[in-house]
């Protein structure tokens, strides 16, 4: 969808945790409306994710994330582009080279309302914020050839999903792996 605010209304939440994150969501668009789809609104902006797994959705693609040091999906700030979908599409191509994606569904997968702990980026010192973060599947091949982003990662690698735990040191993001690869399942089974 090329509205991101069409595509979070006419979404329906399949948990507790994801129509509380939506109100939230919902509720910061009627105050900031667009604003939030750029970095200026401090405290919370848009972002997408890219969750990518092999054609049997036993493995994740995932990149060693720089800032956070643990291995974690890929994913941006939207700034300004209206069509999340594209945004986490190209995060995906951008964090890890791959290049022919599947999307599972073009329609958000799984939404989160994430907490951004301060760090510095590029020299500049980062206040703790939020991420309202809408998040895509896609299927890619295992075969393609891996490129790591030196300025946002260290490393680019599949993980088996019951090695998860192993690898990820964000505790706090495995139940959110955990739901996005249940509700991709789910996706594909209707």
């Amino acid at each position: 969808m090329d509205n991101y605010l069409d595509e979070l209304l006419n979404y329906i939440p399949k948990c507790d945790q994801e129509e509380k994150d939506k109100e939230m969501i919902l509720d910061l668009c009627k105050v900031y409306g667009d604003k939030l789809l750029d970095r200026n609104t401090l405290f919370a902006h848009l972002s997408a994710s890219g969750f990518v797994l092999n054609k049997d959705f036993t493995k994740v693609l995932m990149v060693f994330h720089n800032i956070f040091k643990s291995w974690s999906w890929t994913g941006g700030h939207a700034d300004n582009e209206r069509n999340l979908f594209c945004v986490a599409k190209r995060e995906v191509e951008e964090e890890t080279g791959v290049k022919n994606l599947i999307p599972v569904s073009e329609n958000i997968i799984s939404l989160e309302v994430l907490p951004v702990y301060s760090h510095y980026k590029n020299g500049k010192y980062v206040s703790n914020h939020l991420h309202l973060n809408l998040t895509y599947v896609f299927i890619a091949s295992e075969d393609e050839e891996l490129q790591i982003k030196e300025d946002e990662n260290s490393g680019v690698k599949w993980i088996n999903v019951g090695e998860l735990k192993d690898n990820v040191k964000e505790k706090l993001m495995l139940p959110v792996y955990e739901k996005i690869i249940r509700q991709a399942k789910e996706c594909i089974n209707k």
